[in-house]
């Protein structure tokens, strides 16, 4: 009688190891996408926090480039550690906050650059433009900082 559900020897030490990655990788890119919402919220005027919480359209909008931007690092890193555990994690880490550090100068650069007041954008009640300038800004940058990794 030959059996239909036979699995190779190993195969639970396999998956247990596949869910501890996961897992762990998840952790990475929670705690770097978190990093990385404090640091604009640090480097902006106003709450973040406060103003994603009320619904303000332009907050909304720079938080969601940054935290895509930020999945963008995460995601490359994990995908160049080629199966690599330890490696994989700690190359997130790094090209996660060198990402940070370099989205955060560079969009505060780009407002300086064009004069918007990014404190009076995150804050306006409607959607203004520069949020979608700003929000562009951090998802390119996302993904140059992705690609750099590969």
């Amino acid at each position: 009688m030959t059996t239909l559900l036979a699995l190779v020897p190993g195969y639970f030490a396999n998956v247990g190891r596949g869910v501890g990655a996961i897992l762990l990788y998840a952790l990475i890119g929670l705690l770097l996408m978190l990093l990385g919402f404090y640091a604009i919220d640090l480097t902006t005027p106003g709450k973040l926090n406060r103003m994603v919480r009320a619904g303000l359209p332009n907050s909304i909008i720079v938080t969601a480039a940054g935290m895509v931007s930020m999945a963008f690092i995460v995601v490359t890193a994990i995908w160049s550690a080629s199966g690599a555990l330890a490696e994989g994690l700690l190359a997130a880490l790094i090209f996660g906050f060198v990402g940070i550090v370099a989205q955060v100068a560079a969009v505060r650069l780009l407002e300086w650059v064009t004069g918007i007041d990014i404190g009076a954008v995150l804050a306006a009640p409607d959607v203004k433009p520069q949020a979608f300038v700003v929000g562009a800004a951090h998802l390119a940058l996302g993904l140059v900082v992705a690609v750099a990794i590969i």
